[in-house]
């Protein structure tokens, strides 16, 4: 048996919104895209997002994902010192490269920001080698931090973004993944907005042209495939909002940096975010039976945010759905039921709610009581 609540957000009572509608998605100039708003956790455009491409140089997303992990887990640290194989610093055709010297040593620091603003193969396979002890071993722990976040639509093969048949991923596990490395290590992230980093007297520019053309990007990277396709990962933060444009399979280099920055504006102009509940705050009290505590409240993980069309907020309402009767015992932060938020009356999202209280089971009288009470509900 389901409860539904129907909530009626008081916030957007009191604020003036025009009920302009807001203007229809830009098409842009390449193969497949996301917009991804980090606020809210929501997609806000998405064109053949699922579709699979090979990754190439946006594979050293997930490489320095993993990096970062070693180094919070104490498996090695920025300052350490690290000697590269002739391996790792074998010269390949046109690839990128911090132009490494075998036997010569270099510092995990100086590798991140390698790997990071140059996009240097030769710094992910030197830091595959010293935490994995080869490139291609590495392969598996990248894919274990895949699905661990969810990214269904990607495999690796390779730190670097070698082409493979087997290795692929697509915008929408990008801009996940994008997200999680702002979420999960921001005291890394900063490296992202470097514009330039010398290394061995080279000094190599940063190719992503937005961080020189728009003042509020501050990452994230670039690549391109054999077929000269050419991929970008932009993050831009105004304010307190943050959006994940990700543009796969564009014709120029020019054109992936316009066609990112014509997809960030427009999710920056036609959308807000707005807070509904913070974190310890309830959405609503329910009635638990045969518990230690008779009532449960009910909120979320983490502070909820929504997006929405600019000037659309009083066309929002929220339904609460849970299961009833709610029986003992409750664990803090399980699920219990659903919101449910429609815009103009159609579908516009579903968010988890979860117990705000942990709830033992009461004694045997307790239980008895309540289940004499549940025969009359």
């Amino acid at each position: 048996m389901k409860f539904v609540l129907l909530l009626l957000f008081s916030l957007f009572s009191s604020l003036a919104f025009s009920q302009e509608q807001t203007p229809d998605s830009p098409a842009l100039a390449a193969n497949s895209y996301a917009l991804y708003d980090y606020t809210s956790g929501q997609f806000l455009v998405e064109q053949n997002a699922n579709a699979h491409i090979p990754p190439a140089h946006l594979t050293k997303l997930m490489t320095a994902y993993v990096v970062f992990g070693a180094i919070k887990q104490g498996k090695i640290s920025l300052s350490q010192r690290l000697i590269p194989s002739a391996y790792a610093t074998r010269i390949q055709t046109d690839e990128s490269r911090m132009f490494l010297n075998a036997g010569k040593e270099v510092t995990v620091e100086e590798l991140l920001r390698g790997l990071i603003v140059q996009s240097a193969n030769d710094a992910a396979r030197v830091l595959a080698e010293k935490i994995a002890n080869h490139e291609l071993a590495l392969a598996d722990t990248m894919n274990s931090e895949a699905q661990r976040l969810g990214l269904k639509d990607t495999h690796f093969v390779n730190a670097t973004g070698a082409p493979d048949a087997q290795h692929y991923s697509s915008a929408h596990d990008l801009a996940l993944l994008s997200a999680a490395l702002v979420r999960d290590f921001p005291e890394f992230y900063f490296i992202y907005a470097q514009r330039e980093y010398q290394y061995n007297r080279i000094n190599q520019f940063n190719r992503n042209r937005l961080l020189w053309q728009d003042p509020f990007v501050d990452g994230m990277a670039t690549g391109v495939n054999e077929a000269e396709e050419f991929y970008m990962v932009a993050s831009a933060k105004r304010d307190e909002r943050r959006l994940i444009a990700v543009v796969l399979g564009t014709a120029t280099d020019k054109l992936r940096s316009s066609e990112s920055q014509r997809l960030l504006n427009y999710g920056f102009q036609n959308f807000e975010a707005i807070k509904l509940y913070s974190k310890t705050q309830a959405v609503t009290t329910k009635r638990v039976w045969k518990g230690t505590s008779k009532h449960l409240n009910i909120g979320f993980r983490s502070d909820c945010y929504i997006t929405i069309p600019k000037g659309r907020g009083e066309a929002l309402k929220a339904t609460l759905e849970t299961q009833q009767p709610m029986l003992a015992p409750i664990d803090l932060g399980q699920q219990i039921g659903t919101l449910r938020i429609t815009l103009d009356d159609k579908p516009y999202l579903e968010l988890p709610v979860v117990a705000l209280d942990d709830i033992r089971l009461a004694n045997v009288f307790s239980r008895g009581v309540d289940n004499i009470r549940l025969l009359f509900q």
